[in-house]
């Protein structure tokens, strides 16, 4: 049942899910965190904080995924796919919420002119959600995969 499903739980394509996930969301936590002036914006601040979220999460489950892979084959049990699906779901919506809130106040600050957002610090805030968007993106997909799943057990 599990290799009939690619992306879901314990497959190999769900372990490459979630290294991507760690890999964009810790790279938007980096270019955010490369100024200590964020924290003046609480749409920043959001992005570091839910990014501070993610990342344990997507580390946890890439784990259980390369051990599920690489190691010995994981049972699949429904009351840990429904809650790997509301982690998913829930993390993917504020990781949503905070990519979109800091490309709004990055672009706002930017447009204001280069009073408030020096054009390079800009550009990174930039960088930092267009890596949170990324790492959305790949979390709704593994909630999709996880969902589907689930409706099939």
């Amino acid at each position: 049942m599990m290799e009939e499903l690619a992306g879901a739980f314990g497959t190999s394509a769900s372990l490459a899910l979630r290294l991507g996930q760690t890999v964009f969301s810790s790279s938007s936590l980096l270019f955010m965190c490369l100024d200590v002036g964020f924290y003046s914006y609480t749409a920043f601040s959001y992005l570091v904080t839910v990014m501070g979220l993610v990342i344990p999460w997507n580390i946890t489950l890439l784990v259980v995924d390369a051990y599920s892979v690489f190691i010995k084959y994981l049972p699949i049990q429904r009351r840990l796919i429904l809650i790997i699906l509301f982690g998913d779901m829930i993390l993917s919506y504020l990781s949503l919420a905070a990519a979109c809130s800091t490309a709004s106040i990055a672009d706002l600050l930017l447009e204001a002119g280069g009073s408030h957002c020096p054009p390079k610090l800009c550009g990174r805030y930039q960088l930092s959600a267009a890596m949170a968007f990324l790492s959305w993106f790949l979390s709704f997909v593994s909630f999709l995969f996880n969902f589907w799943l689930f409706s099939s057990l």
